[in-house]
């Protein structure tokens, strides 16, 4: 199923099966209450007037150097575990919100973009196998990691958050697709398979990245499992799977996110998230 978080024309945020169009048919409860089962469309259809990030996650994890071309262009080594961060909740954006430029950077502007897709946990996760670890997937959906680089690799003591997580560093959307059940054929409105998804990054319409999930180092159950070591992970939990390559700070000349220019994230059987670009306000 392909679900939206929205608000109607009268301010109302409800969850609904997209059904393209703007449209959406309104669901009798929300994914996270309804998990492992699927809330039911109640053919009630409405307009979306805003579309919302799909969930608003209690944690939102993300992974460094997960594509083997992405490690290559940067000169890194292939790690042998995830690197992980995090990136607070404060920085998730909306599709078509704004990403704003922080007004402290240094060195000139170096904002950067970062396609992504984005796994939502759905209940629970603690201790779990990589065997077991996609039975705990909610769905997937778009993430932009948007990145200050000078903060990421300069000004914050070699730690990534800083540079990670200003306000709206966190763009999320636009639907969340769920996985497909055992049982069902593949179409769609599901994800069989997480590691065959196509990612494709765009600045100001500029095709930088073009990549596949199936070139990550972690798989998405991998992932899942390492970062429940003796961690729970709540449902609504985000994980940030890593960028393919192509990344502005990698390219020769570089390129950053720009006021006036435009952010877009698009994903195989999830669709497009795309952002304007603003300078932060004096």
């Amino acid at each position: 199923m392909r679900v939206t978080r929205f608000e109607d024309e009268n301010g109302q945020v409800l969850y609904g099966q997209d059904l393209g169009g703007g449209r959406a048919d309104v669901l009798d409860g929300t994914p996270l209450s309804a998990f492992p089962a699927l809330p039911r469309p109640t053919g009630r259809v409405v307009t979306i007037a805003r579309r919302l990030s799909p969930v608003d996650p209690p944690n939102l994890f993300g992974i460094g150097l997960n594509y083997r071309a992405h490690a290559a262009e940067t000169g890194a080594a292939v790690p042998e575990r995830p690197v992980v961060f995090m990136k607070p909740t404060s920085s998730v954006q909306h599709p078509g919100g704004p990403v704003v430029v922080p007004g402290c950077e240094f060195d000139g502007p170096e904002t950067d973009q970062e396609a992504e897709l984005a796994v939502v946990i759905g209940k629970a996760a603690r201790n779990v196998s990589a065997a077991d670890a996609l039975d705990h997937v909610l769905g997937y959906t778009g993430a932009n990691d948007v990145s200050a680089r000078w903060w990421q690799k300069k000004g914050s003591g070699g730690q990534f958050i800083r540079g990670k997580g200003f306000d709206t560093f966190c763009p999320l959307g636009p639907v969340l697709v769920t996985p497909a059940r055992a049982g069902e054929a593949e179409n769609d409105g599901t994800i069989a398979d997480p590691q065959r998804l196509r990612i494709v990054g765009k600045v100001d319409g500029q095709t930088l990245q073009d990549g596949s999930t199936s070139d990550m180092i972690f798989t998405v159950a991998q992932l899942i499992a390492h970062l429940s070591r003796d961690t729970t992970l709540l449902p609504g939990t985000v994980i940030l799977t890593g960028t393919p390559a192509g990344v502005g700070v990698a390219r020769d000349p570089q390129v950053w996110l720009r006021p006036g220019g435009t952010a877009h994230v698009e994903i195989e059987g999830i669709g497009v998230l795309s952002n304007p670009v603003v300078a932060a306000e004096p």
